[in-house]
């Protein structure tokens, strides 16, 4: 199932996890519903820090998403939506 993400505006990147290097991958289950609209969003693999999870957690709320079919009709789906926070340049902050 596509995400529609090319679509959906990037997270925020906190300012804070800028100012101190925060990098890293976060994984975002999401409950997809009929109209491709989150229903419910949980953390399924944290990046280590809260500011880049918070973030990943509310944009995957906000973005529309391609609900999934089974036989040709849309139904409510679980899906897993990968993001990558990454600083140009830096060094990455181990998580904490």
């Amino acid at each position: 199932m596509a995400t529609g993400q090319d679509h959906n505006g990037p997270p925020e990147y906190p300012a804070a996890s800028k100012r101190t290097g925060e990098q890293g991958r976060v994984e975002i289950k999401v409950l997809v519903d009929t109209q491709g609209i989150p229903s419910k969003a949980e953390i399924s693999r944290s990046s280590g820090f809260r500011r880049l999870d918070a973030s990943a957690l509310e944009a995957t709320m906000r973005w529309r998403y391609e609900p999934g079919r089974r036989n040709g009709v849309a139904e409510p789906m679980w899906m897993l939506v990968p993001i990558n926070f990454i600083l140009e340049g830096a060094k990455p902050r181990p998580p904490e």
